[in-house]
């Protein structure tokens, strides 16, 4: 009995000395130790490009030239404007009314907008035919500025078309109704420029009361005969 005891302990001794030893812990790392920074952060930055809901306003550059096209958003305004040509070119002729009084009146567009009822007594002027020698011109201002007229003439060879330069035969007294009265006869045409068949054209300029030049009518053209004798 005492044997079988002894063997048991002799067993249990012999696995306790064959068992592993226990394995060490590991030592904890020192404080020291380096530990790896977290990667750093990185900001991206990205460009949007967004459309435009409204087209850009364009500013034209100081030298551009105006626009001629009328905007969709504005309506066009029309101006009509009525024109009077006027016969100031040579050639054209208005002919002149005969009135009851006898005297031959011009169309009041011949004065320029500066003078109206504009008469004369006779469409032919002589140099030594009595019946034929003198006419009277009469014309009346529109503007209350014109303080004196002078009576402008020219002789236009109706044989050659040669006119010759305009001349300044003084000026017209004024009458009890405002209006300006000149009688210009044949002898007072410049004697070198007397010709057998020609044109007397004439002239009216309205001066101011300090010499100066307010207005003139048109030049009244082709409307008086000049002879140096009885037709």
């Amino acid at each position: 009995m005492k044997k079988i005891v002894v063997l048991l302990l002799a067993v249990l001794l012999a696995a306790c000395s064959s068992a592993p030893a226990a394995t060490p812990t590991e030592a904890p790392l020192p404080t020291s130790t380096v530990v790896e920074p977290s990667p750093t952060s990185v900001v991206i930055v990205q460009t949007v490009v967004v459309e435009a809901t409204q087209p850009p306003t364009l500013v034209p550059s100081p030298t551009a030239e105006p626009p001629t096209a009328v905007p969709a958003t504005q309506t066009p305004v029309v101006v009509v404007q009525t024109v009077v040509v006027q016969p100031t070119q040579p050639g054209q002729v208005v002919a002149p009314t005969a009135t009851s009084d006898g005297l031959i009146r011009m169309d009041p567009n011949l004065g320029a907008g500066w003078f109206t009822d504009i008469t004369f007594t006779k469409n032919i002027i002589s140099l030594r035919c009595q019946l034929n020698k003198k006419i009277t011109f009469s014309v009346k201002p529109l503007d209350e500025n014109i303080a004196q007229v002078d009576f402008y003439y020219r002789i236009v060879d109706r044989d050659t078309g040669v006119s010759f330069d305009w001349q300044n035969a003084g000026r017209m007294p004024p009458d009890s109704n405002g209006n300006f009265v000149r009688t210009f006869s044949g002898e007072e045409v410049n004697a070198n420029f007397r010709k057998l068949n020609a044109w007397l054209d004439f002239q009216f300029v309205g001066i101011s009361r300090t010499g100066g030049v307010v207005g003139r009518s048109e030049k009244i053209e082709q409307q008086v005969t000049y002879t140096l004798d009885c037709p």
